[in-house]
């Protein structure tokens, strides 16, 4: 267990520092021959001035730079244009300018007055970028760029002048691992999904709630990106689709997942997550609305699919924090993993809010990315646990199947044996007690010669007597005399029986039993029980052979322990313990310890064996204890 959760450790850490990596904005490297322009100017318009190819007027414009940039679209407003002074460019083969960070649908860039460069989009993803070239010159130049959009535009973040190449490089080389980590996760989840289907049905409904979550995240991360929408811009549309579609996905996903570590105890949160993922499948349609529908219909679109969905998600997310902890701190190992994954997400959500509101630049979100990375390394190390103890389950329900089936095959077969014995034993009894009597007669009349065979014919009746008894005791054992019973006294009578017949074998019987020891049962029934197992091991004893029996309290059971260093059995011998006419000696019918096991079954005990070959073999009885106050009132 210890080395699983290094395990987890470790893959969790290289997961954070793998997803750290990739998704950092700031791991581009400037070359240093760019010259950066961090100051421009803004001037918002209305939408009856985003046909005009210059600006409409020469006041009006706003000071902007990469610390403090105007994006945000004012009220009454459809665009900005935005002007740049670019310096002299004299110093590059092949001089071009890249924006980075560029908010805008509509993109045209004039200059002096001259369209050098135009980009339309008609879907609604207003992160851009801007890479054109631009001519040599040894003296600034003005660049004017008028933007159409909804919500922002314009240039957030600085300006880059440099090798047209090389800018384009550096800007794939900073998108790249986003759709990279996007296309993975999704290819993954995908792969995951295709797998399903070799689960059991208790398994399966976790990992496809799993692979969906995954594969939301892949794709959210995927669609973020600005270079899909560059590079393929046809497909604006389905991306943006995509992305809305994963939005509506990820959550009733992560709710379904997470359902089953609270293990049932939460009623109100099982409504409220089924009441939440009908409201997602009714965002879905209203985006698909206004996907036909189109702009008059963007408003609902809106207020559905963010004003009121926003608030709902951030409850659920601290629903799920607070039922996470709470579970946690009851002992619920997933619950305490599953917090730290949430609580992760958390602290990467609320760092990359603070650090866009509170920083003078405008934060590019990406720490969220890492957290939601995070938590999907967490639910895989759930799902992990969850798979494993099932497996654990499924072992030990075998184990408890097997065992059962052999108890009922033994339980058949002792009663195959109890009706026959109870049908025969009294029938042939009387024949042969009147047999043996006309033996003992015709034996006392014989000559010596003819004697030694009527006595061996009476020693045999006499065994086949006994064999009876047995049969009769197993078939139905007399508990008509129920008292209570010292085991104490009990097992000092039995050491006092057995031990001449230990000794004669060359072992020695060592009985140690605590006072006030009490069980009820029957003292004829349990001495001859005690006897059979002791005698077996006196049997079974090799040179300096020692039989030890103990007795103690264990809750509100007696628990007595026969223990011998004999020869000890294999594995088939020990389950064949206590079956009829099964006997490790030579000379032996089985039936003692068949009648043993009645015997402590009917006094509602258990006897179980444990032994090895050539180290010994231990035999572990329970009884009830007895309240001797209660049994004398």
């Amino acid at each position: 267990m210890k080395k699983f959760r290094w395990a987890a450790v470790i893959i969790l850490v290289t997961v954070f520092v793998f997803a750290l990596i990739l998704t950092s904005p700031g791991s581009t490297q400037i070359n240093s021959t760019d010259t950066l322009i961090t100051e421009w100017e803004v001037q918002w318009i209305s939408a009856a001035e985003l046909e005009a190819s210059a600006p409409p007027k020469i006041d009006g414009w706003h000071s902007s730079n990469d610390r403090q940039s105007l994006t945000t679209i004012p009220e009454g407003a459809a665009g900005a244009w935005v002007h740049i002074v670019v310096p002299p460019t004299s110093n590059w083969l092949t001089p071009g300018l890249l924006i980075d960070r560029l908010y805008g649908l509509n993109i045209s860039v004039y200059e002096n007055s001259r369209l050098v460069y135009q980009s339309t989009r008609d879907f609604d993803f207003e992160r851009n970028n801007l890479l054109i070239p631009v001519p040599l010159t040894s003296v600034s130049s003005d660049l004017y760029i008028r933007i159409g959009s909804k919500e922002q535009a314009g240039v957030s973040g600085s300006i880059r002048i440099g090798e047209f190449n090389g800018l384009s490089e550096d800007f794939v080389r900073t998108e790249l691992p986003n759709v990279l980590l996007g296309a993975s996760v999704a290819f993954l989840a995908l792969i995951m999904l295709l797998c399903s289907g070799y689960l059991n049905r208790s398994q399966r409904s976790s990992w496809i709630a799993l692979s969906l979550f995954a594969l939301s995240t892949g794709t959210l991360i995927l669609t973020y990106s600005a270079l899909p929408y560059i590079y393929f811009e046809e497909f604006g549309h389905t991306l943006l689709l995509l992305f809305d579609t994963s939005m509506y996905v990820l959550f009733p996903a992560l709710y379904y997942y997470i359902v089953p570590t609270f293990e049932g105890r939460y009623g109100f949160f099982t409504k409220c997550g089924r009441w939440l993922t009908g409201y997602f499948a009714f965002c879905f349609i209203i985006m698909i609305i206004y996907k036909l529908i189109g702009e008059p219909f963007y408003f609902y679109y809106k207020l559905f699919t963010f004003w009121i969905l926003a608030p709902l998600i951030l409850t659920l997310l601290m629903l799920i924090v607070g039922l996470s902890i709470k579970s946690a701190l009851r002992g619920n190992k997933n619950s305490i993993i599953l917090s730290g994954g949430i609580c992760l997400l958390a602290l990467f959500g609320i760092t990359d809010l603070v650090l866009f509101y509170l920083t003078d630049a405008k934060h590019l979100l990406f720490l969220w990315k890492i957290g939601i990375v995070c938590l999907i390394a967490v639910l895989i190390i759930i799902l992990a646990r969850r798979i494993s103890t099932d497996h654990q389950r499924l072992l030990t329900y075998s184990k408890e199947l097997e065992l059962y089936n052999h108890q009922l095959q033994r339980t058949e077969k002792m009663k195959i044996i109890s009706d026959l014995a109870a049908s025969i034993a009294h029938e042939v009894r009387n024949p042969m007690q009147v047999t043996r009597g006309f033996l003992q007669l015709l034996s006392s009349k014989s000559d010596n010669n003819n004697k030694k065979y009527f006595t061996m014919a009476i020693t045999e009746l006499d065994r086949a007597s006994a064999i009876i008894t047995d049969f009769l005791t197993f078939a139905k054992p007399e508990m008509e005399t129920i008292v209570l019973m010292d085991l104490q006294q009990e097992l000092s009578k039995v050491e006092t029986i057995m031990s001449p017949l230990t000794v004669m074998h060359g072992g020695v019987l060592q009985v140690h039993v605590p006072e006030k020891l009490y069980i009820l049962g029957n003292p004829s029934k349990f001495k001859q029980a005690f006897i059979n197992m002791v005698k077996n091991s006196t049997e079974a004893l090799q040179q300096e052979g020692i039989i030890r029996i103990e007795a103690w309290a264990e809750k509100d059971t007696a628990v007595i322990r026969i223990a011998d260093n004999g020869e000890g059995m294999n594995g088939e011998q020990l389950a064949k313990l206590g079956e009829p006419f099964f006997s490790t000696k030579t000379v032996g019918t089985g039936l003692g310890l068949m009648v043993t096991f009645r015997i402590i079954e009917v006094m509602k005990g258990t006897l179980e064996f444990h032994s090895v070959k050539g180290k010994g073999t231990e035999a572990i009885i329970r009884f009830p204890l007895a309240d001797p106050d209660q049994f004398q009132t």
